[in-house]
Parts: structure tokens; C-alpha cells; sequence
């Protein structure tokens, strides 16, 4: 029988008892319907899996006792920022639920000339909050147990002054170094176009403060494609997927 795994935002430690509600509520009790003594892993973004027991499921909260703590699971040497330029619904889904999957650490979203989605007051609230719901659905799918955080939009220039040392990368289409052949630090920034790309002039203002511009060959690609495709090359070189 298959255990299910499931995030909460509750703290856990083995021996105790916990209730759940709201969203992990609905899932466990109206989409798998647990019973009482079924097993079920949770776990919290702190590195472990928990093995859980089922001690009562109501319809709008579950019971249930932390048994013991899993080893933690283990993630990539090298710590991935995906700054993607907001895109338009699934396709921003899809960025941040496959670039999950394939072990970026953190996801931050940015403003352009050419980002079509305006976000303000409680729009950008709920965008936020769905952002890491798909984002918790896929360390869910995919097994891992840190969860990557999304981080409030940002403009260009505000991200641009927020320097924290990181290696700085832009995917550029027909820049002369492929990120392949980039040389990569344990920290790394990869920047990621809106639909219709970079402007010139935003090209040129990452260049000049020290953002290293790199190709993904000679294809140009959609902009969720782009970035699974960036983190894919970056964990390969890493050694993430040997």
C-alpha cells in the first residue's frame, strides 16, 4: 500500500500529537480518505520526513501522532535562485513546479518591461500564496524535504541592488559563453526572460553590474522551458543527477 506524503507547516517531533486543518485537512480526509491507523509521512521543510499515524480524520481536520523522524533527505551541493520574470498563469506554474523538481533552493520573481502581469494588494497576496502552494504540491511529488521558497516580485533594479555575492547569470539567446561552459560557484542566480524577452537596454544594464550573460545553445526557448532547462544543466555539471 502506498504511504502518502503531505505538507504541513507544524512543527514536528516524534511522539507528538497534532491536528491539521484547512487545505492538508481536505486532501487527507475528502481526497485520500485516510482511516483511523493508516500511516501517512509529513513533513515541514526542515529536512526530515515524519512518519504520522492517522488518530481521527473529521471533515475539516485530521488527528494524528508523529511516530518517528526519517533521515534527511539529501539535496544538491549547489544552491540554484531561479529569478524568473512573472509569466502568465500554468506557464509560471510550470517553471516553478518543474525547476522544484529538479532541486532549485529558492524562486524569485521579477518585474520587466515586458511582464504582462500586474500584481498588487491582495492579487499579488493570493498569487504568492498559490506560488508556493504549487511549490509545496511539488517537494510533495517529488520527494524532497526543503522546500524552496518564492520570494516577493521584484523590479530589475531592486533585485540588481540586492547583490549577496551569489554567481549572477542571464539567459541571453546568442551570448557568446554556453552555460554549459560557465564556471559555476556553490551559489548560483539564473535569470530567466518574460514571453517576449529581455529588452536591450535591460540586457545591457545586468552586463554592466556584473550579471554574466550565457546561451542555452542555439535554440531559442519558451520562457518555462528555459528554466527547467537551465536548472537541468546546472545540476548536471553539479553532479546532482549521477
Amino acid at each position: 500500500m502506498r504511504i502518502h506524503r503531505v505538507y504541513t507547516h507544524h512543527a514536528l517531533e516524534p511522539g507528538q500529537q497534532l491536528t491539521v486543518d484547512g487545505k492538508a485537512a481536505h486532501y487527507l480526509s475528502r481526497v485520500l480518505r485516510v482511516n483511523v491507523d493508516q500511516s501517512i509521512v509529513l513533513f515541514n521543510g526542515d529536512g526530515h520526513d515524519y512518519v504520522t499515524q492517522v488518530l481521527g480524520a473529521g471533515k475539516s481536520d485530521v488527528s494524528l501522532s508523529v511516530l518517528s523522524r526519517l533521515p534527511a533527505a539529501r539535496e544538491s551541493g549547489l544552491r540554484i535562485t531561479v529569478v524568473q520574470a512573472v509569466s502568465r498563469g500554468e506557464r509560471m506554474d510550470y517553471t516553478l513546479q518543474k525547476c522544484t523538481e529538479l532541486g532549485a533552493t529558492s524562486f524569485q520573481p521579477l518585474f520587466s518591461e515586458r511582464v504582462e502581469v500586474r500584481l498588487r494588494g491582495d492579487k499579488l497576496d493570493k498569487r504568492l500564496e498559490h506560488w508556493q502552494g504549487v511549490v509545496n504540491s511539488a517537494c510533495e511529488q517529488s520527494g524532497r524535504a526543503r522546500v524552496p521558497q518564492v520570494h516577493l516580485p521584484l523590479k530589475i533594479t531592486e533585485w540588481l541592488t540586492a547583490d549577496d555575492g551569489d554567481l549572477r547569470v542571464v539567459l541571453a539567446p546568442g551570448a557568446p559563453v554556453a552555460l554549459a561552459r560557465a564556471d559555476l560557484r556553490a551559489a548560483v542566480q539564473i535569470v530567466i526572460g518574460p514571453e517576449g524577452g529581455f529588452s536591450e537596454a535591460e540586457l545591457a544594464l545586468m552586463t554592466s553590474q556584473g550579471v554574466q550573460a550565457v546561451s542555452l545553445g542555439p535554440r531559442v526557448l519558451r520562457t518555462e522551458t528555459a528554466a527547467a532547462a537551465a536548472v537541468a544543466v546546472m545540476q548536471t555539471l553539479a553532479g546532482d543527477f549521477a
